[in-house]
């Protein structure tokens, strides 16, 4: 069974510490053109599905059907009680 050594525990803690460094910087480096990316890919995508629907609703008003004739079958008369 081997024992871990005083200078093995030193180099993995500089190497965790190091990494947590680096990683923070770079995040605060290329986090803000990331969020951007994607922020300006939503709104792409938003104005997309607007000028879709705009299109569809502009289609549908042109080809309104025309109500359908309602056959009469014949004259409605109003009955009243006798008694």
């Amino acid at each position: 069974m081997e024992t871990a050594s005083f200078q093995g525990i030193l180099d993995t803690l500089l190497f965790i510490i190091v990494f947590y460094y680096v990683m923070k910087f770079l995040a605060r480096l290329f986090l803000p053109v990331i969020a951007k990316k994607v922020v300006e890919k939503a709104s792409q995508q938003f104005q997309q599905q607007q000028e879709n629907y705009q299109n569809q609703n502009t289609t549908q008003k042109q080809t309104v059907e025309k109500p359908k004739e309602k056959k009469i079958v014949g004259d409605y008369v109003d009955f009243e009680e006798i008694e």
